[in-house]
């Protein structure tokens, strides 16, 4: 059940700074440990990169979520850039199609509870996240 939601444009390199704010505070008011308000605000900078740079920009929401007792932050980045051909290799480490290292997407898989993309060449990506606490 989502309690509270927000959605934030990711369409500038100060974009992804201040969606990084919002995901830590975000996770300090839910009082998530300062161990996986790290993990959340480090994969929400990664997507969010990955949204500017190879999306075009796109957007953020950002959802307080709760699952019988536990509470948690879902993330979702959408973007209706030129999409991802081949998922599989994009989620490989070291696999890039510009000048990082290729730990976006596959670090943020494995800093997040939950990860699934979506993605159709020509039409664009979305990524959803979640950290549980």
């Amino acid at each position: 059940m989502v309690l509270k939601s927000d959605v934030h444009p990711i369409v500038g390199s100060d974009d992804v700074v201040r969606v990084r704010q919002v995901a830590r505070q975000w996770a300090a008011e839910l009082k998530f440990s300062l161990v996986d308000q790290t993990k959340l605000v480090t994969a929400t900078s990664e997507l969010a990169r990955n949204t500017l740079e190879h999306g075009k920009g796109g957007r953020m929401r950002v959802e307080l979520v709760e699952n019988g007792a536990r509470r948690g932050i879902r993330l979702t980045f959408e973007d209706e850039g030129p999409g991802i051909a081949n998922i599989e290799l994009a989620l490989r480490d070291g696999y890039t199609t510009g000048s990082g290292l290729g730990l976006g997407l596959s670090g943020s898989k494995r800093l997040m509870n939950e990860f699934d993309i979506k993605s159709e060449t020509g039409r664009g990506t979305t990524v959803t996240v979640t950290r549980w606490k």
